[in-house]
């Protein structure tokens, strides 16, 4: 449990690193001119550049594990936090935001599997607790950079530099563990014996089936992530500071409801808590673009809560698909995960420029419906008995 708990508030603190770019789009609109496709072009390059190097760390690892490999990406997160805040163009925001996104695709596959590795048997429970670590840190970089960045400017993005110190303190002493783990299975000559709950045949087919789920999670999570502060400041006519706060109402929501995802699917099923998560939230994600200030803010609460459960069942369950290749299978998916962030980030700005926030939060709102392909997953718990 200590392992895991180290590994879930490294994830707070990474994503909350993460989280202080959008986070500060409205102060780099201003500052340097941008237009919402600027905007977006500066979450593509964090984000595609996480996607691409992400399963290849994965791939990588899993033949010639690296257990202070975390460290080395904490410290160029670091780096990049540094060149944000002494950024002088907009040229020089998407170095530092790259840099910053290749520290997070070397954190996390070897985490992921660190976590796995530490589950004892519990996996579901596992990414969970990793997960919410993430997603807690997600929620706390709007309102951090509300209280810091936003008031006293740009070059106070140097304090953040002191959450990555923390990090790499941290993972330091994971990284042991971990060197102590593998130096103990070399010694007694342990092989892990691998079950595959379905053919192979079937595997392609399913990882498409819930790589399709995960476009309908983050592309909509995009949308709210990037776009949702000018929504509610177009719409409800809010000032910068407030709609952060109602952004991280939002990604706080995100965060609390990941804890429930993995132990319920331990339990029941990692396709019922699929079902659950991501078709469950349509009526209320049909009906948030329709509302006022406070139910658009009740609304964002449910959405947040249902759908946030989805990504630790659909990474657990890839895992379980290919036993034995938690990074490759991590990497793809954390990978895909940041590269449709990214996409999602400049085709929505792209859109909103052509028509309005307002179109891009109503357009986003049937993304849910996806959902209904969960019906083509088998049921890996029924699968095993």
């Amino acid at each position: 449990m200590g392992i895991l708990f180290a590994l879930s508030a490294c994830h707070l603190l990474n994503d909350s690193i993460q989280a202080l770019i959008p986070a500060i789009y409205p102060m780099l609109k201003e500052s340097f001119s941008l237009n919402f496709t600027q905007i977006g072009l500066i979450t593509l390059t964090f984000q595609m550049v996480g996607s691409i190097f992400q399963p290849i760390v994965g791939f990588y690892t899993d033949r010639h594990p690296k257990p202070y490999s975390l460290v080395v990406g904490m410290a160029i997160t670091l780096v990049g936090l540094v060149a944000l805040a002494l950024a002088p163009s907009y040229y020089a925001v998407i170095v530092a935001a790259g840099m910053v996104g290749l520290g997070s695709a070397i954190f996390h596959p070897e985490s992921s599997r660190m976590a796995r590795l530490a589950s004892g048997g519990r996996h579901g429970f596992a990414q969970s607790l990793f997960q919410v670590g993430g997603n807690a840190g997600t929620s706390l970089g709007p309102l951090l950079a509300a209280g810091v960045v936003v008031h006293y400017g740009q070059r106070n993005i140097l304090w953040f530099t002191l959450i990555a110190l923390t990090g790499m303190l941290i993972l330091s002493r994971v990284g042991a563990w971990y060197q102590q783990h593998l130096d103990e299975r070399k010694a007694n000559g342990t092989k892990e014996v691998h079950h595959h709950p379905v053919p192979m045949a079937q595997v392609p087919f399913l990882l498409t089936i819930l790589l399709c789920l995960m476009f309908s999670k983050f592309f909509y999570l995009a949308s709210m992530t990037n776009y949702y502060t000018f929504y509610m400041m177009q719409k409800f006519g809010l000032t910068v500071s407030q709609s952060q706060i109602y952004l991280f109402i939002f990604l706080f929501a995100v965060a609390a409801g990941t804890i429930t995802g993995g132990p319920i699917g331990d339990k029941f099923g990692r396709k019922f808590v699929i079902w659950l998560s991501i078709l469950g939230m349509t009526p209320f994600a049909l009906l948030m673009p329709h509302a006022n200030l406070f139910w658009t803010a009740g609304l964002s609460i449910i959405n947040g809560v249902i759908m946030a459960s989805a990504f630790p069942a659909i990474l657990v369950y890839a895992t379980e698909l290919l036993p034995g290749k938690v990074g490759t299978i991590s990497g793809l998916f954390f990978g895909v995960a940041f590269g449709l962030a990214g996409i999602a980030s400049a085709v929505l700005g792209k859109l909103a420029d052509a028509t309005s926030i307002a179109f891009v939060m109503q357009v986003c709102s049937f993304l849910p419906l996806l959902g209904l392909l969960t019906v083509f997953l088998p049921n890996l718990k029924e699968e095993r008995s």
